[in-house]
Order: C-alpha cells, then structure tokens, then sequence
C-alpha cells in the first residue's frame, strides 16, 4: 500500500539551479570576489551535495596563497547567508515555478491521503520559500516531514536525510516513493531502501541513473493509482 510520496526540492519540484547559480554569483559580487560560475562550471559543481560545501570545494580549486584559502573559506557560512537571502527575493519575484506535473501529482496525494514529504540538502529557508511560492493557492496540500540539510550529519548520496523523514513519517521504506532528478539523490533514496523515480533537469540528463525504478522527462500525467501499480511490482518482483 503506497503510503507516502518524497520528494527532493532543488530541480525535482521545480528546476532551481539556474535561479541559485545566479544568486551564488551575485553573493560574491556582494564580497567583493568577482567569481563567476557559468552555467557549464556551476553544473560540475553541482556534483557536490549542499550550497557551503560546493563553495568550499571551489575555493579548494583555485590558486591562493594559504593564508588567502583560510580567510576565503572563513568566509563560507556568510557567503552561503548572502546567497540564500538573495535566491529567497528571486523566487518573490515569481522565478521557478514547479516543474510540469508537480503541483497536480501533490494535489492528487492529498486527496488521495497519501503523505507528503521531503527529503532535501538544501536549507529550510530555501524550501520555505519555494513552497510558499508555488502553494499559495494550495493550502490544502501541506507537508507532512521536512529534511532539510543542516538537520542530517551526512548530505546525498548517503541516506541520513530519507531515514530521518522515513522515522519522522513512522513509515517504513516499503510503503514509500522517493522522486529525484539527480545521481547522489537516487544514490541516497535506493540506500534507504526506496523505489526512487528520477526525472532530469538540463543540468544533470547526461548522468547515468542505473538502478532507477523508472526515469521520466517530468512527472506530467503521473497519478496516485499509476504509483501504487509500480509499488506493487516492485513488491512482487522482490
């Protein structure tokens, strides 16, 4: 019985990463370090799970001085506030709406009483704002667990933050579906023992994703029903 849906945020509900390239950018102009991450940079580093994380391995790539790549890496916490405040007023601004089928699939879950969750690296801030953009005229579509980054010890593609929602929902991984878009997510779903749809975003369709229960172009047409059918296949073929 298909008991919970979880979903990873950034380029899962909707595709983010351009709107948070652009406010990564902006936060170093804001200290002066005149980095620029074009979209081609910003998609290797998105192989790195988690905003401070990604910034302290770029400032790894560079050629500084050591006392210089101490004072940059100092710096990391208040660069990641700075991006984050800025990312938060591009999405006021109506940037990044869910991505096709999101918001009818969420919609469908409710009705169904299906649980919501989700299973994210990024902040709490960064989901709140997202949410409060795309469901504002959705108030019957409410989150049942939120795990976000700064809540787990280890980020994607370990499994910390899908077992923390799975305890939180007092579920067990049999009775749930995880939706990500990237390899560290599947990576981190199938570790927790979920079936894991992935659909891709620009910045990641050249990834492998073997091991996949299924990959969609998006979650346009996807119903409650058509989930428990490959639940239920996945439990016969076990």
């Amino acid at each position: 019985m298909l008991e919970a849906l979880i979903f990873d945020l950034d380029g899962t509900l909707a595709d983010t990463e351009e709107t948070h390239r652009q406010a990564f950018n902006a936060a170093f102009i804001e200290f002066e370090l005149w980095w620029d991450w074009s979209p081609q940079r910003y998609a290797e580093l998105l192989r790195v799970s988690g905003g401070k994380e990604r910034i302290a391995h770029y400032v790894e790539t560079l050629e500084l001085a050591p006392a210089e790549r101490e004072r940059v890496l100092q710096l990391v916490p208040a660069l990641h506030r700075t991006k984050t405040r800025i990312y938060n007023e591009l999405l006021a601004q109506g940037r990044r709406p869910f991505r096709p089928g999101v918001k009818a699939l969420l919609e469908s879950a409710a009705r169904a009483g299906v649980k919501l969750a989700i299973a994210s690296t990024t902040t709490s801030a960064n989901i709140d704002a997202l949410l409060r953009a795309n469901l504002a005229a959705a108030p019957h579509v409410a989150f049942d667990a939120i795990a976000c980054g700064d809540q787990v010890r280890e980020k994607k593609p370990a499994p910390d933050l899908y077992n923390l929602v799975l305890a939180s929902l007092h579920l067990p991984a049999s009775s749930c579906i995880a939706f990500e878009d990237s390899l560290n997510g599947l990576r981190a779903a199938k570790a927790a023992g979920l079936l894991t749809i992935v659909t891709p975003t620009r910045w990641n369709v050249h990834e492998g994703f073997a091991g996949a229960d299924l990959v969609l172009p998006s979650l346009e047409g996807l119903s409650v029903p058509r989930l428990e059918e490959l639940l239920g296949e996945a439990h016969a073929a076990a």
